[in-house]
């Protein structure tokens, strides 16, 4: 008898790929709906245009990446034998970083905009790393980032000057607007139900909500994940709430996460499998370095949101967090104290920064 090395639960649930990103594909459901009712033909048009670029070119550059045997003379032959371990998970992957991607977008983002944000996404930052479960950073977050970084003139639409509707709810805080008057021009109810400037997929809570409840029930998204993201973030924005609205810190707490595209990178980016940690304290140290990072870029950095930049800086840290010399599944009391003892120290960080009182 030979014995096999497993961390428990030694009864696990099996869950294949095209099983999970076909739920993640349900789960968007509502936020597409919304966003082609909202934005109507520009959000289909902006959709298609992510679809077909991203499965094309993974495709593509897949049968490149295949060798062909040495029987294979002719054309078809040579076709055939490249796609033979081609799978219905080469299509729904790349089919969901389209769709998240795509709801990244301003409704009135330039189509070449999108289709070179699209294409960075999928050659650059999914296919050069060795394709599919080998990418090492969220492939829809850093397409959003390239297409901010690159086109930021165009990009103002989002957490800037809109497009065509106005300055969004965060970057009216963000320019020093007061909060009474954010909340004015801006109600609490249009913020959840997405009658806001924004991306076409951040701005309905409640559609995105949909969906992550229907990921947590069928256990596509790991609860660690969203629970130590949540959580964290909810902490420290109340730390900071707390200092900077004192009369108003419930309103600030629940326009901070409702506004932007905090549940909805909680929902669909950092519940992505591929780029998360695999271990249980790993997905929770993971999560509070998100949610730390959010609010620090909220706060005090130059921009008014931060998953996206989140998500990718936490990203380069899960080859650390999964190393198998200190990595464990267990869940022991020295990662709870750790664990506890980060997070006071990044709401310490937060209050002094908010100017709290100084040492």
């Amino acid at each position: 008898m030979q014995a096999i090395k497993q961390t428990s639960p030694y009864v696990r649930k099996n869950v294949s790929t095209k099983r999970m990103m076909i739920d993640v594909l349900i789960a968007l459901i509502p936020v597409v709906f919304f966003s082609i009712y909202r934005f109507g033909w520009d959000a289909v048009i902006r959709i298609v245009v992510s679809l077909v670029l991203m499965i094309g070119l993974e495709a593509l550059i897949f049968g490149m990446t295949q060798k062909v045997k040495k029987t294979d003379v002719t054309f078809k032959d040579k076709l055939i034998s490249k796609y033979s371990t081609y799978t219905i998970n080469n299509v729904t992957a790349p089919a969901v970083s389209a769709v998240i991607f795509a709801m990244l977008m301003p409704s009135k983002m330039p189509i070449y905009a999108v289709a070179m944000g699209a294409i960075f996404a999928i050659v650059v930052v999914k296919m050069m790393f060795g394709g599919l479960g080998a990418n090492i950073f969220n492939v829809a977050a850093a397409g959003r980032r390239f297409v901010s970084l690159a086109l930021t003139g165009m990009f103002a639409g989002v957490y800037g000057a809109d497009l065509i509707s106005g300055a969004t709810p965060l970057a009216s805080l963000k320019s020093g607007m007061a909060l009474s008057e954010v909340l004015n021009n801006y109600s609490l109810t249009n913020i959840i139900t997405g009658y806001i400037p924004g991306t076409m997929g951040e701005i309905n809570a409640i559609a995105i909500l949909i969906g992550l409840v229907y990921l947590i029930v069928r256990r596509t998204a790991d609860y660690r994940l969203v629970l130590s993201t949540f959580s964290t973030f909810l902490i420290l924005i109340m730390v900071a709430g707390f200092k900077l609205y004192p009369t108003q810190w419930l309103d600030f707490v629940l326009f901070s996460v409702f506004s932007g595209g905090l549940l909805f990178g909680i929902t669909f980016m950092v519940t992505d499998p591929v780029t998360a940690p695999l271990t249980r304290p790993g997905r929770w140290l993971y999560g509070l370095l998100i949610g730390s990072i959010i609010v620090l870029v909220r706060l005090f950095g130059a921009y008014a949101e931060g998953v996206a930049i989140a998500i990718l800086f936490a990203n380069m840290f899960v080859p650390i967090i999964d190393y198998p010399k200190w990595s464990s599944n267990k869940i022991r009391p020295r990662f709870v104290i750790s664990y506890v003892v980060l997070l006071i120290i990044m709401g310490l960080i937060v209050y002094f920064g908010a100017g709290g009182a100084t040492l």
